[in-house]
């Protein structure tokens, strides 16, 4: 596992505080780590732990509704969990700006994170969410920055996949 701070962690922190976010919802997870760090050292920014994925869609109508932009952080074994809630989004035109790590690519131990990993981006664009893959982590940033400004722009669901190259894979020993 890294031990290192990822930079684009930092650069996208810097994106979501220029683009106003004010709630940030997240499962613990550790491609999401340092990100999760900056938002509880924040003290302008809400850091919101969940319980489940779903929790997260609700969190960020209630912060539209209540006129704050606010993102969700998950990793992709938890996309699944927001499936019925994601159609609240698209029918209600609510933005939410979803940065999804991923499992279940690039060197995966677990076998349990496949299934999820192969359905993430069919079960997405099925509900209507835009989907952004990001590879590469010098264009974390700026992928999540164009989502940002699409989902609050339009008011539609925009999700930035950030690939298992970027987080790097768990190994456990």
């Amino acid at each position: 596992m890294a031990t290192v701070k990822p930079l684009w962690s930092d650069q996208v922190y810097s994106v979501l505080r220029e683009q106003n976010t004010r709630q940030i919802a997240y499962v613990p997870d550790f491609g999401h780590q340092h990100l999760i760090e900056l938002a509880r050292a924040d003290r302008r920014v809400r850091a919101v732990p969940l319980t489940t994925e779903e929790e997260g869609v609700a969190l960020a109508t209630g912060a539209w509704l209540g006129g704050d932009r606010s993102v969700l952080l998950l990793q992709s074994s938890g996309v699944g969990n927001c499936i019925n809630m994601l159609g609240m989004t698209a029918e209600c035109r609510i933005p939410l700006l979803m940065l999804v790590t991923m499992r279940g690519e690039w060197g995966e131990f677990n076998p349990w994170q496949m299934p999820m990993a192969q359905g993430t981006v069919p079960v997405l664009t099925a509900m209507g969410v835009v989907v952004h893959s990001v590879d590469r982590a010098a264009e974390v940033a700026e992928t999540v920055a164009a989502a940002g400004r699409l989902a609050f722009n339009t008011s539609r669901a925009v999700a930035v996949l950030i690939s298992q190259r970027v987080i790097g894979a768990k190994e456990f020993k």
